[in-house]
């Protein structure tokens, strides 16, 4: 399957660099490039692309807010593309908002070729893109005052004592193949126990699942992604 590509940048140099290096895949095919958020827009709703490599910081329409409205489009529906943020910084406050807006992860604009392209394939098989130990620093500089235990125990009150087993096991950035191990199940019962969660709690994907984790309390910066 050929995956279509998106490319959205104020610079072209990279826009020009990025296109070289998936010109070269087999499986990886770019249909449309745009310079600012209005262009992006544009171009997403006509070539309906598979994945979309996003700059966060553009001038007008910033990434953050396109994410948004792309997300929210009613001709987005019902394959909005997964989104993949750019950013130049690690520790990068508008790489949260971005996540929060619906975004499936993120790679610095320096991340070598072959992580550019394992990103594209990983989201556009339905996964996300965010390291465990990079996204535990943003939350750790960025996330600020987390809901008190009682509003996340209202929010959680919904999942039954199994869902938010698999839950916590996520947000500590375990894999489905890893927690069905933890848990002794079979993948396709965490799967199911995902999809359960995701739905009664309002949540797009795994990303804003690890999210809501730290939000809520079930892991903390020091514990998460340790397994």
């Amino acid at each position: 399957m050929t995956v279509r590509v998106v490319l959205v940048d104020d610079q072209t140099l990279v826009r020009a660099g990025l296109r070289m290096i998936l010109d070269e895949t087999d499986d990886i095919e770019v249909t449309g490039e745009a310079a600012d958020g209005v262009q992006a827009l544009d171009v997403v709703g006509r070539t309906r692309p598979d994945v979309v490599l996003m700059d966060i910081r553009m001038p007008g329409l910033d990434g953050i807010e396109t994410t948004r409205r792309i997300y929210s489009r009613a001709d987005a529906v019902p394959a909005p593309p997964k989104i993949i943020i750019l950013t130049t910084f690690d520790l990068d406050e508008y790489v949260l908002a971005g996540l929060r807006a619906g975004a499936s992860g993120f790679l610095l604009k320096d991340a070598p070729p072959a992580d550019l392209l394992s990103a594209i394939r990983v989201v556009a098989s339905g996964e996300a893109v965010a390291a465990p130990s990079i996204t535990r620093r943003l939350f750790a500089h960025f996330l600020g005052s987390a809901p008190t235990r009682r509003t996340a125990e209202r929010r959680l009150a919904a999942l039954t004592a199994r869902e938010l087993e698999v839950l916590t096991l996520v947000a500590r950035g375990l894999s489905n193949v890893e927690i069905a191990a933890a848990l002794f199940l079979a993948e396709s019962t965490v799967k199911t126990h995902l999809g359960h969660i995701l739905t009664k709690l309002g949540l797009r994907d795994r990303v804003q699942a690890v999210i809501l984790g730290y939000e809520c309390g079930l892991v903390s910066i020091d514990d998460g992604g340790q397994h």
